[in-house]
């Protein structure tokens, strides 16, 4: 818990600088990737990653993912087959995670792990997130920097809407560009699981490992988005909507009146972006206009419409 104020940081190395700080000081700040906001803290420290649980009011058996600078960091904790160093050429950094076997003398927190013997990782392409990992030197956990089981955040405004007061600080970083957090997968020398679509498509992975096994709500979590109730709005949604009821929040895709759109033209790529902070419109109009219901018309579930959908599915189940 912070002292009761956030602080705002500039994208400046005067903000870099104060973020490694605080992070070095066993605090929480929120940072910029290019999925969404994270809210980091440090992977070696039981304290921090306490910390992190603690303002987000996360469950402990839903582990954290590690997020380092380079692969040779990744290979002082984490061992990698083949299929593994082929997706991390192919695709780090970037909107995607891996589940790998621990090596010995990894120096995580076992809070981060939620005591599997596997960690999730990700290389996060972000210039600033980048910028203070190296500069922090060490592994960096950093769920989405938001209340456990709310609407992931994009912007400084929905970090500040959920954890204003709890954290330390945030690195405003403006706008996250891929608005859908990682992709995770596991892979392993008998095939290569999809354990939560995210903001890298299938199509893009099954050419390097071959067709992917979907295992994205297990009985038991093995990575972080797998609770079958997630990213919720306060207000109930209702998936695949007709969008004409004029008592409900409206959120259109493609032609056609509704009150918010996640992309007028039908664009994947600008819906996927659009995702979370369209949620939060979605439910400050609720709140505003008093309604109980957000309507969402239907996403194609292709490419990225499977992660859009996938997240939607888990705002939509019951609570």
């Amino acid at each position: 818990m912070s002292n009761g104020k956030t602080e705002l940081l500039s994208p400046t190395p005067a903000g870099i600088a104060r973020a490694v700080d605080l992070l070095s000081d066993g605090q929480l700040v929120a940072l910029p990737t290019e999925t969404v906001y994270g809210l980091a803290g440090d992977a070696t420290s039981d304290m921090a990653c306490a910390r992190i649980f603690e303002a987000k009011g996360r469950p402990r058996f839903n582990p954290l993912i590690v997020h380092l600078p380079s692969l040779a960091e990744v290979e002082r904790i984490a061992t990698l087959n083949d299929t593994a160093r082929a997706l991390a050429s192919g695709f780090w950094p970037g909107p995607l995670t891996m589940v790998l076997p621990l090596r010995d003398g990894h120096g995580l927190s076992p809070l981060v792990t939620a005591g599997l013997d596997t960690v999730a990782i990700r290389l996060p392409a972000h210039p600033l997130m980048r910028d203070v990992l190296k500069a922090f030197g060490g592994p960096i956990a950093a769920p989405s920097a938001n209340p456990s089981g709310r609407i992931s955040p994009t912007a400084v405004a929905h970090v500040l809407s959920g954890l204003d007061g709890r954290i330390a600080a945030i690195l405003d970083g403006g706008p996250c560009g891929v608005g859908l957090e990682s992709t995770i997968l596991a892979p392993s020398d008998t095939g290569t699981r999809l354990l939560r679509e995210g903001g890298l498509p299938r199509e893009t992975i099954e050419p390097l490992t071959g067709p992917l096994t979907t295992d994205t709500t297990p009985g038991k979590v093995q990575a972080p988005g797998q609770l079958s109730s997630h990213y919720a709005p306060k207000a109930q949604v209702r998936l695949n909507a007709p969008l004409t009821d004029p008592n409900a929040i409206r959120v259109g895709f493609g032609p056609g009146s509704a009150d918010l759109s996640l992309s007028p033209t039908g664009d994947l790529i600008e819906a996927a972006a659009n995702l979370f902070s369209t949620l939060h419109a979605a439910d400050d109009l609720a709140k505003e206009r008093n309604a109980r219901e957000i309507h969402i018309a239907p996403i194609p579930d292709q490419g990225l419409g499977r992660a859009i959908n996938d997240r939607l599915t888990r705002a939509a189940a019951p609570r």
